[in-house]
């Protein structure tokens, strides 16, 4: 037990003089966690705009409600592509890519805090039951509208706590 301890205490220590700190330290309280939950997401045209948008509402606001000040402007390419091609002329395969380029801007200034793009893809089985087919591009869909909005929250986190550093840094 006393070989545990002396084995993990320099570790412990090492860590905290890495410079890594929880960004979510003090919970639902927490300025990134505030800021989070005061981003607005406007309605994002077709099916994969109201999965991306559902799933970044989910992510966002997990700090409860507070007053807007940012705005999440997105906008989604979502695109069929055939890859695997048989000798007579039928797909075999596809790939589903979705990509979404946005910004945050802060409502009160119009400046934009972040401008970035996320974006994932899904490989597809096109096989000989079309309600099968079209079900495995719906369900990749879903998968991916999970994949961006979890990016877009994870880089719209680390710009809040950049902000909050840059702002709450001492005037030299």
């Amino acid at each position: 037990m006393r070989a545990g301890a002396a084995f993990i205490a320099p570790l412990a220590l090492a860590l905290a003089a890495c410079g890594l700190q929880p960004m979510y330290a003090g919970g639902g309280n927490a300025a990134v966690a505030q800021g989070l939950a005061a981003v607005d997401v406007p309605a994002i045209p077709g099916r994969g705009g109201w999965l991306v948008r559902n799933a970044l509402e989910d992510r966002l606001g997990a700090a409860g409600d507070a007053p807007t000040r940012y705005r999440l402007d997105v906008r989604l390419d979502d695109s069929l592509e055939a890859l695997g091609v048989l000798n007579d002329d039928t797909i075999s395969r596809e790939r589903r890519i979705l990509r979404a380029r946005y910004q945050l801007v802060d409502i009160t200034t119009g400046k934009i805090v972040l401008d970035a793009t996320a974006g994932s893809d899904a490989g597809i089985d096109v096989v000989s039951s079309e309600y099968a087919t079209i079900a495995a591009e719906q369900t990749a869909l879903e998968n991916l509208a999970e994949e961006v909005a979890d990016r877009m929250a994870t880089s719209i986190a680390l710009a809040l706590r950049e902000q909050e550093r840059a702002g709450a840094e001492p005037a030299q």
